[in-house]
């Protein structure tokens, strides 16, 4: 669907159908703009206008139909599908309007107040030609790609990301962030990140079952407790993953998934502050 076609629908149904608001879509379009203005080349002018093609980036995200397919709809080939993917992304990222806070912003959280979550969440890849080892999850049964998602408890706001290969546990994955929290900041995880508290005094994460024991009803009671906070990172989680890119089976290279993650992760805090 082209622009011209797009704006005839409502705002729930444009929402539905790209993932964004027409606000953040707009935010873009004027990014590409202002970029394109400032690059001003002679010569012969794009096939599409600058809208169609933030468009058909955002169903490319969206939908994650191949460049093929896409390339049918908007009447181009494969490689200037690609190309106008590459190049929306990339002015997008340069433009800083969808960074995300990042580590140091966890460093400086040092209220009581304050509590983030965290949780690593797991996308599918094609099956290395090299390597298959290191990309195989168990947990998954399949090779992924993982990612951690920090955010802050109350707002949802994604704080920061951190990307590892499949068969990386949870908590090496997190030792390998480098993430650093404030003195008082609480932190609330999972049981994949067994031996936090030794690094983070103020870190929760839920009590295992002790081997041919069972949990007595005051820790059952303190694990649904932590669970209705920390419940907050999977709803974030899915609607990170609405996006199919992050959640179908992953098909480009490896080393340009960190950078989508992230720009449809600072998108998301964007149309959070709406």
């Amino acid at each position: 669907m082209k622009i011209e076609k797009a704006k005839q629908l409502t705002a729930k149904k444009f929402k539905r159908m790209t993932g964004v608001s027409r606000k953040s879509f707009e935010l873009m379009v004027d990014i590409v703009k202002a970029d394109a203005q400032k690059k001003r080349k002679p010569g012969r002018r794009p096939k599409l206008i600058i809208e169609d093609q933030v468009l058909m980036v955002i169903q490319y995200w969206r939908e994650y139909r191949t460049y093929y397919h896409i390339g049918l709809d908007f009447g181009l080939s494969e490689s200037a599908v690609c190309r106008i993917v590459f190049k929306i992304e990339n002015i997008l990222v340069k433009s800083r309007k969808f960074s995300l806070p990042g580590k140091k912003q966890l460093w400086k959280m040092s209220s009581e107040e304050d509590v983030v979550v965290m949780d690593v969440t797991e996308s599918p890849i094609e099956k290395p030609h090299i390597g298959q080892k290191r990309f195989f999850s168990g947990k998954q049964g399949e090779h992924t790609l993982k990612t951690q998602v920090v955010i802050h408890q109350k707002t949802s706001q994604v704080i920061c990301l951190a990307h590892g290969l499949g068969r990386i546990h949870d908590f090496r994955l997190f030792k390998n962030s480098g993430i650093k929290f404030g003195e008082l900041l609480k932190v609330i995880a999972d049981k994949g990140y067994q031996g936090i508290n030794k690094i983070h005094q103020f870190s929760e994460i839920p009590i295992k079952k002790p081997k041919g024991k069972k949990l007595t009803k005051e820790q059952k009671k303190y694990n649904r407790e932590l669970n209705r906070l920390r419940i907050t990172v999977e709803h974030v989680n899915r609607r990170l993953k609405i996006f199919k890119i992050l959640s179908n089976r992953y098909r480009n290279r490896h080393r340009h998934f960190g950078l989508r993650s992230n720009l449809i992760a600072g998108i998301y805090n964007h149309e959070l502050a709406l």
